[in-house]
């Protein structure tokens, strides 16, 4: 079956197995049986099968021709990841052990480094690492170059060549170079471990109860609900509530649509459309919230991504929560996971859907704009220029079909003041503030109107 996610899982460079191309007719007649076997409407122009047979005719060459022997099975993998990467940039194969890699960790376990990655024009970007791994315990941060891997440079690899580098037996440690907007590169040792992506963590800051959501997998939702009533079940009253999403990469659309229902009465959620007039699907909550009346904040950040920008945009257009941050990533797109023959073949993971916010938003390259612009750090904004962060900024990525263009680099009107203690979080502080004064309910109804 068929699962929906808005964002990519792990990644990997090994390789399916594929029997040999005899002969471009051969390798055409595979291809037209494949095809023909599409429905009617899908039917490719005959301009395509000249193609294939040139595809099968190169293949040939290189195999009889090329200067040494050459593995057909990554030649052909190769062609099938560059197809896909053409695309956009989520679309992608996955390898039988890639696709049992998948699954692990929408379970909410796996092993790794717990960070998420993407390619950026031959460099490999982290979007964002997960938290109390490797990866965030050694200070890994969202928009962080990864260049070399034990000295030797991944520059110019491609993603699953890269990752495939990361890995390695549980308990065996690596050396990454991290590279970091105005700063010297530095390298980092990591040692791999089992990630159990615990991701909601909650716990009351006085009157105010703050849950933090670092993933959203196969448990996110029920894991939410837990931490609800926790808080209720401590005794203390609490005035409002922090919906922590800042350095969210996402994960599945089904959990994105429960965690928000939690907070919404009834209403839709998100729309999903896709390449035809009649691929809307529009989810919707169920009657009944579990906290209703309490004020809510929504706090969001360049890092949050994807299923973190349903609930964000989600909780903003029915007015139920503020948001509260930076600019979100701007990933407004769902992928489908396909497996193929069951998942013996692996699984193709597709671009199929844009998503749009309850009023009709396309975040795509944009992002959730916040209601309430706050800054986590001070910054020289004197010296700040773009730093390609967002998902305008890979190579390939969709474009806004509304037209929509992201916000340009300014300076947040609210950020630390000059004498803030380091390692304390500000804008978690302005959330609160917000909630004890009484701005979030106000603002809330003006913006009900």
């Amino acid at each position: 079956m068929a699962k929906h996610v808005t964002n990519p899982g792990p990644r990997g460079a090994s390789w399916m197995r594929v029997g040999w191309v005899l002969a471009p007719a051969a390798a055409v007649a595979v291809f037209v049986g494949a095809i023909a076997s599409q429905a009617q409407d899908q039917a490719p122009p005959r301009d395509v099968f000249r193609e294939l047979e040139l595809f099968a005719d190169v293949l040939v060459r290189v195999r009889s021709e090329y200067v040494s022997d050459v593995n057909d099975q990554e030649a052909i993998q190769s062609a099938i990841k560059g197809m896909l990467s053409s695309l956009d940039p989520h679309s992608s194969y996955l390898t039988p052990d890639d696709f049992r890699d998948m699954q692990i960790q929408t379970r909410g376990e796996y092993g790794g480094l717990g960070i998420e990655v993407q390619a950026d024009e031959g460099l490999v970007r982290v979007v964002s690492p997960y938290d109390d791994t490797p990866a965030s315990r050694a200070g890994i941060m969202p928009g962080d170059y990864l260049t070399a891997i034990d000295g030797k440079s991944i520059i110019g690899l491609s993603l699953d060549e890269a990752v495939e580098r990361m890995r390695g037996p549980l308990g065996t440690s690596l050396t990454v170079t991290v590279a970091r907007q105005g700063a010297e590169p530095r390298d980092v040792t990591l040692t791999r471990e089992k990630i159990m992506t615990r991701s909601v963590v909650s716990r009351l800051e006085g009157d105010i109860g703050v849950i933090r959501l670092s993933a959203f997998n196969e448990k996110t939702a029920a894991e939410l609900l837990k931490a609800i009533q926790g808080l209720r079940a401590n005794g203390a009253r609490m005035k409002g509530l922090v919906l922590d999403l800042r350095n969210n990469p996402g994960g599945l659309l089904e959990q994105a649509v429960e965690v928000s229902d939690a907070f919404l009465d009834g209403g839709e959620v998100v729309s999903t459309r896709g390449r035809r007039a009649d691929q809307i699907d529009r989810r919707n909550a169920q009657r009944g919230e579990v906290l209703p009346n309490m004020p809510i904040v929504v706090l969001i950040n360049g890092g949050s991504a994807s299923a973190a920008e349903i609930v964000a945009g989600a909780l903003q257009d029915r007015d139920r929560a503020l948001v509260m941050g930076t600019a979100s990533f701007g990933k407004g797109s769902v992928q489908t996971v396909i497996p193929l023959k069951g998942g013996r073949d692996g699984a193709l993971r597709l671009t199929t859907a844009r998503y749009y916010t309850p009023a009709g938003r396309s975040i795509q390259g944009v992002g959730i704009e916040p209601d309430v612009e706050v800054s986590a750090i001070r910054v020289d904004y004197s010296k700040l220029k773009a730093l390609g962060l967002s998902e305008s900024d890979l190579p390939g990525a969709l474009k806004n079909e509304t037209g929509l263009t992201r916000r340009g680099v300014h300076a947040p009107a609210d950020e630390p003041p000059k004498d803030w203690p380091e390692g304390q979080d500000y804008q978690l502080k302005r959330a609160m503030d917000f909630l004890r004064d009484g701005a979030v309910a106000e603002r809330l109804r003006a913006k009900a109107g």
